[in-house]
């Protein structure tokens, strides 16, 4: 699996850019156009590289602050046929498929976590298809509605904020679920008082015992499981770009169900029942990003202890070590 990196540099900075490239394991190819860059001014250079070796470069270059002088975009060619690729694939450890490149992860995990109108509109929904589940008792709507839901991403976003100790991505996550929740689940319960107020459903039938949805609101051992497993296996999807595992993690967890049943335990008087699936919505909450963390750490771990050829000269040591704390420029 091939990416193609485009880097943008001043022409001062380039040559190391280059000697970084021609000696990094996994660079297929090197293109220099010199002095083809208006703003910023220099040089253009497009690498292409095995995926599985992207980071380690990516790290060599960020050492030469190249987000702050200029740019590296790294993209996917739908299609690439070179038998050098190949040969170049073969002296890389590792497999693609497995291969995390942390940038495009702390990119998608930024753009999923934020309190935005795309965001609101999609947790309300979820959480009136939940509540339309609970009283009609279907287990599709509910389906439905864990499919909808978009709160792995806030919650991915405070897993990472964990391990990389980025409290502002953490506050961004948490405020994308403290506000939105509430605002989905008093939705929900207004539209449930409309709904009774129209007959659409009697509050004896959705009491009843015995009913599809009761497993909403009893939180017990297997709802920790279930939320641990369905985390990691998001985080695993996420950092894998694997969106067909995602879309399983939504429908595995309660959190969105839970939601919508807080909103119609309360209209119809059952404190009880709303504070078994206030419990279930933690219990999810909590299991999902204990396993994100996890296996995010895993990873992390795995990936400092890899050995790896140094094939830095002295000078790009010497810029590596007085880098050594800086703000990472990959991170938005």
């Amino acid at each position: 699996m091939a990416l193609e990196i485009r880097i943008v540099i001043p022409s001062g900075a380039a040559d190391s850019v280059e000697e970084i490239a021609r000696n990094h394991p996994g660079v297929s190819e090197i293109s220099r156009t010199r002095g083809v860059s208006l703003v910023p001014k220099g040089d253009v250079i497009v690498l292409q590289a095995v995926r599985e070796s992207v980071e380690g470069l990516l790290e060599k270059l960020e050492a030469l602050n190249i987000a702050q002088q200029g740019s590296i975009s790294v993209s996917s060619p739908e299609l690439v046929i070179s038998d050098r690729l190949d040969e170049v694939e073969k002296e890389v450890s590792g497999d693609g498929a497995d291969a995390i490149i942390w940038a495009e992860v702390e990119k998608d995990t930024n753009a999923d976590s934020k309190l935005t109108w795309n965001y609101m509109l999609f947790l309300i929904i979820a959480v009136q298809l939940a509540g339309i589940g609970i009283v009609t008792d279907s287990t599709i709507a509910i389906v439905g509605a864990m499919v909808v839901g978009p709160e792995f991403g806030p919650l991915a976003g405070l897993a990472l904020a964990v391990v990389d100790r980025r409290w502002k991505l953490a506050r961004r996550g948490a405020v994308a679920l403290i506000i939105g929740f509430p605002i989905a689940i008093v939705l929900a319960a207004l539209a449930t008082m409309l709904s009774l107020w129209l007959g659409f459903f009697i509050p004896a039938d959705v009491l009843r015992e015995n009913r599809a949805t009761e497993f909403i609101y009893h939180p017990g051992p297997y709802s920790f499981i279930v939320a641990v497993l369905a985390g990691a296996a998001g985080m695993l999807s996420l950092i894998g770009r694997k969106s067909a595992a995602l879309v399983g993690v939504f429908i595995s967890v309660t959190t969105i169900p839970a939601a919508g049943y807080i909103a119609v335990a309360l209209v119809l008087g059952e404190q009880g029942r709303a504070v078994g699936s206030v419990l279930q919505l933690l219990v999810n909450v909590s299991g999902i990003v204990l396993a994100a963390v996890t296996v995010l750490f895993v990873y992390r771990m795995a990936r400092r202890r890899r050995p790896g050829p140094s094939i830095y000269s002295a000078a790009h040591g010497a810029a590596n070590a007085h880098n050594v704390g800086s703000r990472n420029p990959f991170r938005r």
